[in-house]
């Protein structure tokens, strides 16, 4: 184990430990590098590992500080992996977010508020304007498409569910996108869609968002075929 990896497992065990809790300022860097049993080299080092993973805040002129340590932010580094398996069929990525949304659309319908509801259905009620326009803003739309999934992951009340969630569906955009400039129709359809996930939602029903929101994701899987591999989302859709 080399000795940035003993800072690293050093302060996780505190944090286990309880020694250390989010918000809480470490001690100066000469107290930290003697109670871990390294040198100020490999604990700077080291901090930069935990910067990277979430874990500890380095604010210069301040000193060091632990994280809130909340799920989503430890999650992030996850986002590498993502990339990588995605780099091959970006089917796969979104088969995983589509097992992880329909979870959360199942717990949510029965856990979340109705400040949430109304909250998305302001959000839907301003696509259903923006779809109705033309040129149409697409930006705009995939803000709200965003927001919406995310109100519902949120209300799934597991953050670790939220943190896994955000990971996959930030690495979808580009073939949401995709789907939103190609497909005639297309943010019609996610609108609809969407509406439904909402009804399921205000009825309290689980089993009935789980399947609304499958079936959103589907659609949103098939439109797959047509995702360029260059990473143009304005290129020519594929032929076939």
């Amino acid at each position: 184990m080399s000795r940035t990896d003993e800072v690293v497992n050093g302060i996780k065990r505190m944090i286990l430990e309880g020694r250390f809790k989010p918000g809480d300022r470490l001690p100066i860097e000469k107290d930290l590098a003697e109670s871990l049993g390294v040198s100020r080299g490999s604990l700077r080092e080291g901090m930069s590992a935990l910067s990277i993973l979430g874990i500890v805040n380095i604010r210069q002129g301040d000193g060091t500080y632990i994280t809130n340590l909340d799920a989503p932010q430890l999650l992030a580094p996850m986002g590498f992996v993502v990339d990588f398996q995605g780099q091959g069929d970006p089917r796969h990525i979104h088969t995983v977010r589509r097992l992880l949304e329909c979870e959360a659309a199942r717990l949510a319908a029965t856990r979340i508020t109705d400040e949430a509801l109304a909250q998305a259905g302001e959000l839907l009620d301003e696509a259903a304007r923006i779809a109705g326009r033309s040129p149409q803003d697409h930006e705009r739309i995939m803000e709200i498409d965003i927001a919406f999934h995310r109100i519902i992951a949120v209300h799934a009340e597991n953050p670790v569910l939220v943190g896994l969630i955000e990971a996959f569906a930030g690495r979808t955009l580009r073939g949401r996108l995709w789907r939103s400039l190609h497909e005639e129709g297309a943010d019609r359809r996610t609108h609809d869609e969407h509406v439904a996930i909402l009804q399921a939602l205000l009825a309290r029903d689980p089993e009935r968002a789980r399947i609304r929101m499958a079936n959103h994701l589907i659609g949103v899987e098939e439109s797959l075929h047509g995702l360029p591999d260059d990473g143009d989302t304005n290129a020519e859709p594929a032929r076939f």
